[in-house]
């Protein structure tokens, strides 16, 4: 599930402007009037950090449902039921399938149809709703949400929460809050392979580059790195995470194509830098010594792990579940000995980061239908939403369910699945599944949490490999820079020709199609392509933000 909904965000992203964080507390004036009479009917008169959230009469909700078909929804969830039974909330759900939910979401957004909640939403997604009013300004009511608030100010998430806001100062969305950065996307390294040429596990760039040439050495009919994800994003994975490293990200990290510049205070076009074409070199240099594989660029994921089996190919990208459900299976039917393990991220000229400027701890989130504020049970349904998504006790609920039914917990309080229950293999004996038969550890409302909250259906394996990660530092996130409606409308007419032409470009000069000598020539086709009037319309929207609002 989890792949899903990274690579998820990710493009959501990369679809819309992204919309930057600003470190200030300043929070735009509510609206006169918002004293919620006539709008508190079954609220909890006393209600905050900490406290069981339960409704003062029977209260039913609608909610837009994702149906993910892994775990199909199912009326008798004991999820619902006890949902019900503490909150005195039932959820009522519009049930669309995962592969119609963004379109299905739009549609009944613009005709006023929407649920009242409406989750499953990535930071950038809710920008086309703003304009026509259709969604509320949820940071106008945070006083309504104690355990939201407290979070953010507990884990010092302001800086990333303001990435949100649009250019009235307001955000339109509640994030799913992470304590700390997670980073999962990185590299599978055969390490039989590694131990017989008596290599490291690479810790730079460099280090990898040396690693694959002993590969290619050892066996001259393979091209050690051949990649997957590059379908529908080109180089998906590995350009964000070795892009990021020269703070160039491209591929999944792409988004709008701005890097904020922090020695020039402004904005700059990711493609046409300095940093963008050393990533670039980088990979040429992969692709010439033929340690890299061309079809990286073009073939399906399917393709790739078939050469990662077979021997072929020894590197792969790769992300927790993917290395444990997707690459071991039959790389150990076809090669009992082999041992692919994941390997902390590479790190190059930034250092070693966990995360770059881009990068936030924020994740899927929810939108509030704007039919919700005229409602007599506004202010209970804000505290139902704060204390399910955002409350240590809603959290433990949403993802782990019933203590004694669906967990237990060990003498030293780490979680475990019943002896019945199975989740991600850690019991695979267990009869029952955690998703699929009782509706809990669902992706529409388990997500976000603290760190050892996220970790506890981790292997040891894993939570090493965050224990590496976690160590490192992350990069302050860009200050904001939204655009008007205007503006976004124009700024899309420019990004979509400036992308096809960057990534086009990219793969001739890694491929050696296209020689570094054209670097001036390439920039001034982007110069053509209005890219100089983008960049000076993002940092107007930059410089107008820092003056409205600090």
């Amino acid at each position: 599930m989890y792949e899903m909904n990274r690579r998820q965000a990710i493009v959501a992203i990369g679809a819309f402007l992204a919309l930057a964080g600003c470190g200030g507390d300043e929070q735009p004036k509510k609206p006169a009037g918002d004293d919620f009479t006539g709008n508190r009917d079954g609220a909890m008169s006393s209600y905050g950090p900490g406290t069981q959230f339960k409704a003062a009469v029977p209260l039913t909700f609608s909610v837009l449902y994702n149906n993910h078909p892994f775990y199909p929804i199912k009326n008798d969830w004991l999820f619902w039921s006890e949902l019900t039974k503490r909150t005195n909330v039932t959820l009522q759900p519009s049930v669309v399938p995962l592969s119609d939910y963004e379109n299905k979401r739009s549609l009944l957004i613009g005709a006023g149809d929407a649920p009242l909640i409406i989750p499953k939403t990535y930071p950038a997604q809710e920008t086309p709703f703003v304009a026509s009013g259709a969604i509320l300004p949820v940071s106008d009511y945070m006083d309504l949400m104690p355990n939201f608030k407290d979070k953010i100010a507990k884990w010092n998430l302001q800086g990333d929460v303001d990435t949100l806001r649009q250019a009235d100062g307001r955000f339109y969305l509640l994030p799913g809050l992470h304590q700390d950065y997670w980073v999962d996307y990185t590299l599978a390294v055969r390490e039989d392979i590694m131990e017989k040429l008596g290599l490291k596990v690479p810790e730079t760039w460099d280090d990898v580059y040396t690693m694959l040439k002993a590969m290619k050495a050892e066996y001259p009919d393979s091209y050690p790195l051949s990649d997957r994800w590059s379908i529908p994003t080109v180089g998906g994975n590995l350009l964000n995470i070795l892009g990021a490293s020269y703070g160039a990200p491209g591929g999944w990290g792409y988004r709008n194509g701005v890097i904020w510049d922090s020695a020039a205070q402004k904005f700059a076009f990711t493609g046409a830098t300095e940093q963008y074409k050393q990533v670039l070199q980088y990979l040429n240099k992969l692709a010439q010594e033929k340690l890299l594989d061309p079809e990286t660029f073009t073939q399906t994921d399917e393709q790739a792990i078939q050469k990662l089996v077979s021997g072929k190919s020894f590197v792969i990208s790769t992300n927790a579940q993917t290395l444990v459900n997707e690459y071991r299976p039959p790389l150990l039917k076809a090669n009992p000995d082999a041992r692919l393990v994941k390997i902390p991220r590479p790190y190059g000229p930034l250092g070693p980061i966990k995360a770059a400027p881009h990068e936030t701890r924020l994740e899927n989130g929810i939108m509030i239908s704007k039919k919700a504020r005229d409602s007599k049970n506004f202010v209970a349904m804000m505290q139902f939403i704060d204390w399910l998504w955002y409350s240590d006790e809603g959290q433990v609920f949403a993802k782990w369910g019933v203590e004694g039914t669906t967990y237990t917990k060990d003498g030293s309080g780490k979680f475990k699945p019943a002896p019945d229950v199975d989740f991600v293999g850690l019991n695979p004996k267990g009869a029952k599944h955690l998703q699929k038969d009782f509706g809990f550890h669902n992706g529409v409302f388990a997500y976000g949490g603290t760190t050892e909250l996220l970790q506890s259906t981790f292997s040891d394996e894993e939570v090493a490999f965050q224990k590496v990660m976690n160590a490192r530092k992350a990069l302050p996130v860009e200050p904001p820079h939204p655009l008007t409606d205007e503006e976004r409308e124009q700024a899309t007419l420019w990004e979509s020709p400036l992308k096809d032409h960057v990534t086009q470009n990219s793969l001739k000069f890694i491929l050696g199609k296209r020689d570094f000598g054209d670097w001036a020539a390439y920039v001034a086709e982007l110069e053509g392509k209005s890219m100089g009037a983008y960049v000076n319309l993002v940092n107007g929207a930059y410089e107008r933000y820092k003056k409205e609002h600090g």
